[in-house]
């Protein structure tokens, strides 16, 4: 049970997907089934639960603890971009709710061995589909130049200080080859130390992020499936998504407001020709956040941000 952690804000979520005895609803980043389980739990017989999720070693997990669920389930090894090819798979035309939860799983962090956590020392990979064939965080470590990496860590990771840390890895390369997730923790938290009063985030959280962003190409996949979101459900259908971080929370939140306006035309214009309507509604104008008790309890939690949008 070692990978197994609280879910976020699962109370939040439950609520946001309104969740219907015999509907059908989509873990689309299963993990290691954490949200799936309760949302399982609140379904019938007749139910219907989808998974999906690119690590096979978090599938492996999620599927024992989803053996004990009265519903049906059907988990796949697809990313959440191929949701639509998945859903007709299973001959569905929509989903009642979509969950995305866009936060790393416990098994990536502690179990999966490929250098997401600063806190290990693991080849630094990085890769949440282990038979990827694109390049390892070190590979992008190793090869682009200083002024790519820098771009790549503020676009990525809002670091601050991407010049000084770019910098401090072209001149340790040059030596020897950045290969793990230690090497790479300790050359940032030795050019960006902590203050003497300490502060909550180890310094080389942002840099981990932006690399492991570029990696996954996270935010295209975002951008790809928010596209296609709207298509995915009937009326009154729901979408909950969770993003931990400031640059996929402002592609979400987009795509949410922009999902609500209508037409586009130029005020002038005597009539609308774009034809725009809105096609989903935001369930809560703000977005939802843990609480105090949950952050000290589930410090997973701390960065999280629900959003959720209902098709009209």
């Amino acid at each position: 049970m070692g990978h197994y952690h609280e879910p976020v804000l699962l109370n939040e979520v439950l609520i946001a997907l309104a969740v219907k005895k015999e509907g059908v609803y989509v873990d689309a980043t299963l993990g290691t089934g954490g949200h799936s389980v309760a949302i399982g739990g609140q379904l019938g017989d007749n139910g219907l639960l989808i998974g999906l999720d690119v690590d096979t070693g978090a599938i492996e997990l999620a599927n024992e603890r989803l053996k004990a669920l009265k519903c049906r389930y059907k988990v796949f090894n697809r990313s959440y971009v191929e949701l639509d090819s998945v859903l007709v798979d299973c001959g569905i035309d929509c989903a009642d709710g979509i969950l995305l939860d866009l936060g790393m799983s416990s098994f990536q962090l502690e179990g999966s061995g490929r250098g997401f956590s600063f806190l290990r020392d693991e080849p630094l990979d990085m890769r949440m589909n282990p038979v990827a064939k694109g390049p390892s965080a070190a590979d992008l470590v190793n090869t682009l130049r200083e002024d790519e990496l820098e771009d790549l860590l503020r676009r990525y990771g809002e670091e601050r200080r991407a010049k000084r840390i770019s910098r401090a890895i072209i001149r340790a390369r040059s030596k020897t080859p950045i290969q793990t997730s230690l090497q790479l923790a300790s050359l940032v938290s030795a050019v960006c130390p902590r203050p003497k009063g300490g502060m909550l985030k180890h310094p080389a959280t942002r840099t981990f992020q932006a690399l492991r962003i570029a990696v996954n190409r996270e935010l295209e996949n975002l951008q790809a499936f928010l596209k296609k979101a709207p298509d995915f459900f009937g009326p009154g259908g729901r979408l909950v998504i969770l993003s931990y971080h400031s640059v996929e929370d402002r592609i979400v939140k987009q795509a949410m407001v922009s999902w609500e306006k209508g037409c586009t035309c130029p005020p002038d214009f005597p009539r609308c020709v774009c034809g725009k309507r809105p096609v989903m509604r935001r369930v809560y104008r703000r977005a939802k956040r843990p609480t105090e008790d949950e952050k000290a309890r589930n410090p997973r939690s701390r960065s999280a941000i629900l959003r959720a949008a209902e098709r009209i």
